[in-house]
């Protein structure tokens, strides 16, 4: 199964902490890493009296369901050093599963597709640059036209360059 994630970091080495993250995800049983998006620093969201966020999306294959593929990047964010803090703050790392194939899951644990992917630039950029026909199973949208609907809304995004 085709699965989309979101990795974010604004603490430490930012873009060290995503890289590790991706590595990490490719060494996980029943999940091999496809593609990788750029680095893209963003705005944070919600809480705005934070460092910036770097963002980045991978595309995989995925022989885990949904819910044991988020366990596996819970464990991820807790190796790394992410702890528990209030909703949308500072972290090491973040990781969102954003599209599991065309599944749709809503339970007290996992909803998919990303509720607010569609809202994001942070996401759709990074998500339109490795997989711009990946498609939201409920807007029936692909994310390059989700990316096109938000016109300059969904937060400030820079795509770095990478050495």
């Amino acid at each position: 199964m085709r699965a989309y994630l979101s990795i974010g970091s604004n603490l430490g080495d930012r873009i060290k902490n995503c890289e590790l993250a991706v590595l990490r995800l490719g060494r996980v049983p029943g999940i091999s890493v496809l593609g990788v998006s750029g680095v893209f620093e963003t705005e944070p969201m919600g809480k705005t009296d934070q460092p910036d966020f770097i963002n980045r999306v991978v595309g995989a294959n995925a022989e885990l369901d949904p819910h044991a593929l988020l366990e596996a990047c819970r464990h991820i964010e807790n190796d790394m050093g992410r702890e528990p803090g209030e909703r949308w703050g500072p972290r090491v790392v973040d990781l969102d599963v954003l599209l599991y194939e065309d599944r749709v899951v809503e339970d007290e644990n996992l909803v998919l597709p990303h509720p607010r992917m569609h809202e994001r630039r942070f996401v759709l950029e990074p998500l339109s640059e490795i997989a711009p026909r990946a498609r939201h199973p409920l807007l029936k949208k692909t994310a390059s036209e989700l990316l096109a609907d938000l016109g300059e809304a969904g937060g400030r995004v820079r795509k770095l360059e990478q050495t």
